[in-house]
């Protein structure tokens, strides 16, 4: 099974995050960010990854440092869930539809950190969540799980829709990229023979 686990402490969150790539969706999230769990949830369900997430932040100041932060943890756990990442897929895109919106989402367990982020919310918030939080997420999980990610939405109107199509995009592209290519077990799924540097 590959499982992780990962704690990060500092002055602004601690947070105890575990994850299991072979699960089946079940999750436990606790961040005091309303929102930011529902797409967590949504996260786990999707890709099918186990994912227990303790996070305790300066909520009281915004809730940036908890969303990044959880970001760079799950990063973390994903990469290190991964190992040495043979016979993982490796690579997966998907048109994800939420009503109006729909969102490209491209992904590459390449171990180069890249992000390109094309979505714009047209309010500033979504209830109490700040909508710039969703890039400030993915960009932090992008870098520490060291992937190559694109997500652009095409069209939308409704803020929450395209938040959960960004989150469900995501989810299922990891769902896909993680999997064990029966063709290719064994082997590491670049030409360089290696991957994650």
């Amino acid at each position: 099974m590959r499982k992780a686990s990962i704690t990060r402490a500092t002055k602004e969150t601690d947070i105890r995050l575990a994850v299991n790539l072979d699960g089946t969706g079940k999750a436990s999230i606790a961040t005091g960010v309303g929102f930011f769990d529902h797409m967590l949830d949504l996260l786990a369900r999707h890709s099918r990854i186990d994912m227990e997430v303790a996070a305790k932040g300066d909520t009281h100041i915004d809730f940036h440092h908890t969303v990044e932060d959880v970001g760079i943890a799950l990063g973390q756990a994903v990469r290190q869930a991964l190992g040495d990442m043979r016979g993982i897929t490796r690579y997966a895109s998907l048109h994800m539809p939420m009503d109006e919106t729909l969102t490209r989402v491209a992904l590459d367990i390449s171990g180069r950190p890249f992000l390109v982020f094309r979505t714009d919310f047209a309010v500033a918030k979504i209830g109490e969540f700040d909508t710039e939080l969703v890039r400030e997420f993915f960009q932090a999980f992008a870098i520490h799980a060291g992937v190559t990610l694109h997500v652009e939405t095409l069209y939308g109107a409704n803020a929450h829709h395209i938040a959960e199509s960004c989150f469900k995009g995501l989810a299922r592209a990891l769902r896909t990229a993680v999997a064990i290519d029966p063709a290719s077990a064994g082997e590491i799924p670049s030409t360089k023979g290696s991957l994650g540097g």
